[in-house]
């Protein structure tokens, strides 16, 4: 069976794009990574991808006098590799409605909290403020708003008293970097369904009651 061709965005160091390419590599998931796209030429994503042997591309998003306009060109290099998942690993670029309608449910983005909880930016720092019990990480699927879109797997990481925002940060990245594999591969199997703002994956996991405390109850 033919793998699933996924195209990946990226911005910056490019850790959330190591682990799919070792996975992918590894014969783990059932994808190929055929393109890695980006916005900014000295991103080490690239670096990366180059060193795994996979194609790049840069599209400066300053070349371009609209969102809409670099969006275009970005969609137009996804199409001629053959992309059929976008997957965005530190993009630091919101998507326009021209990219959304070009790959409709077939962007993923991955977050560094439990959503709905603290988007966008800075989101350790907010939540070890807020007093948060919990933090974590969300693979979703994009949509038009700011980490809005329906989510696909999440992983839950305990706020430990004495963490700071590096010590929590490293624990989420390490979560991030075994859920996001296990989405791709998710939607590689075809069990991801999009059912308004839920994400069915199918066959249904078995019925579960495990309960997560912090503190611990006695």
């Amino acid at each position: 069976m033919a793998k699933l061709r996924v195209g990946v965005l990226a911005s910056g160091r490019g850790s959330n794009l190591q682990s799919l390419i070792d996975q992918s590599l590894s014969g783990r998931i059932d994808a190929e990574i055929v393109l890695v796209a980006g916005n900014k030429a000295d991103a080490f994503a690239l670096e990366r991808a180059r060193q795994a042997g996979i194609a790049t591309c840069v599209i400066d998003h300053r070349k371009f006098a609209s969102r809409e306009a670099f969006d275009t060109a970005m969609v137009a290099a996804l199409r001629e590799a053959g992309v059929e998942l976008v997957v965005l690993a530190g993009f630091m670029r919101l998507l326009s409605s021209v990219f959304i309608d070009a790959f409709p449910q077939r962007i993923m983005n991955i977050h560094p909290s439990l959503l709905p909880a603290f988007p966008g930016l800075d989101v350790q720092r907010k939540a070890l403020e807020y007093g948060a019990r919990f933090s974590g990480c969300t693979v979703h699927f994009v949509d038009g708003g700011l980490d809005t879109g329906p989510i696909i797997i999440q992983s839950v990481v305990p706020i430990l008293e004495n963490d700071n925002e590096e010590s929590l940060s490293a624990r989420i990245l390490a979560q991030e970097h075994l859920i996001y594999p296990r989405a791709v591969q998710l939607f590689a199997e075809g069990r991801l369904r999009v059912e308004g703002r839920r994400v069915r994956v199918l066959p249904p996991a078995d019925p579960a009651e495990a309960v997560l405390f912090n503190p611990a109850v006695d």
